[in-house]
């Protein structure tokens, strides 16, 4: 899959964009069963591949999630000693290291990387104006903060680079020159930034309230329709959300890791969970969570294989048109 600038979900009404990552967020948030963050971890990196492409998407997910999981699995059991599985024990400071605790921080550390890949998908679909469109009318005020911290950080890292190229281009780059050198042209970089972020939202709040953003009766123009397709696919996910949340109400998702690890649905050393979950109901929220994770993907291929056929069938209708009208001018060739 290569970088796409705008993929068929991204083009669907900003209602159903707000709508899918705010329950897959919130369902891998509070959720700490290990099947949901798988399926929702493989759903997060195919649709970042499908937005960034594969290169950018495994080297941030190599170079930021794995080791930033494998530090919380291992602090996490240095600092933390419930359970009653014993692995090692720690002289220094007379505890033990349990399995529990080394599981539940590897858990923790997928919830929180699983997180950060859904937050990189939103930033790529949830534009300024999306977000404007949904509450500008609602809050307008909050919605123009959250809309502008939202999209600060990465124009605040494209800044940087500006500032840093201009600054090197001056020999007075981080990189160069002595230690005290190196500190003062960082703290001069780093006061142009926070001067260029304060006028900058200095000139974004004039803009705006030149334009009467928020007063009331103002109109505001949108491209953004509710077509039919929406429909289709907003009643799909509510659909799937209404199965899976009924799943998980059921105590699918139950999952516990003091003082013994407990998952709905396994057999953990000889200890299953305290809730009456029937496998086909358990398989059933997990097929629904996936299908719901994987939606923006199965969109774009199915939406990619309709193209191919319709390019296809043009193809074929072109080449036919030519030959009728070849073989009618041979016919009226042979009258003449």
């Amino acid at each position: 899959m290569q970088k796409m600038e705008s993929d068929s979900f991204s083009r669907c009404h900003p209602l159903l964009n707000f709508f899918y990552f705010g329950v897959v967020l919130l369902f891998t948030m509070f959720n700490q069963h290990p099947v949901f963050l798988g399926i929702s971890y493989a759903g997060a990196v195919f649709y970042a591949a499908l937005l960034n492409g594969w290169r950018r998407t495994l080297r941030q997910s190599l170079l930021l999630t794995l080791p930033g999981l494998l530090v919380v699995a291992l602090l996490n059991p240095m600092f933390n000693h419930y359970g009653v599985t014993m692995l090692y024990y720690v002289e220094s400071s007379g505890n033990w290291i349990t399995l529990e605790a080394l599981v539940y921080g590897v858990v923790l550390g997928a919830v929180m990387f699983v997180v950060i890949q859904w937050f990189s998908c939103y930033n790529q679909v949830m534009t300024t104006d999306k977000f404007v469109y949904l509450f500008g009318r609602i809050i307008p005020a909050l919605s123009l903060v959250l809309s502008m911290a939202l999209r600060f950080v990465p124009r605040f890292l494209n800044q940087l680079g500006v500032i840093r190229n201009g600054q090197k281009a001056m020999g007075r780059d981080v990189s160069e020159g002595r230690l005290l050198d190196r500190i003062k042209y960082g703290l001069q970089m780093l006061s142009i930034l926070v001067t260029w972020s304060l006028e900058n939202a200095i000139e974004t709040s004039d803009s705006m309230r030149s334009r009467g953003y928020g007063l009331r009766g103002r109109t505001a123009f949108s491209v953004y329709r509710f077509t039919k397709r929406d429909c289709c696919l907003g009643t799909l996910m509510a659909g799937l959300f209404a199965v899976f949340t009924a799943g998980c109400a059921s105590g699918a998702a139950y999952a516990v890791y003091d003082p013994r690890i407990v998952l709905a649905g396994f057999t953990v050393q000889g200890s299953t969970a305290p809730v009456s979950v029937t496998p086909w109901l358990a398989g059933a929220t997990y097929l629904c969570f996936g299908i719901f994770c994987f939606l923006p993907v199965m969109l774009e291929l199915y939406e990619s294989r309709k193209l191919k056929q319709s390019r296809k069938k043009t193809g074929t209708d072109i080449g036919m048109t030519y030959r009728q009208i070849y073989e009618e001018l041979e016919q009226e060739g042979k009258i003449l």
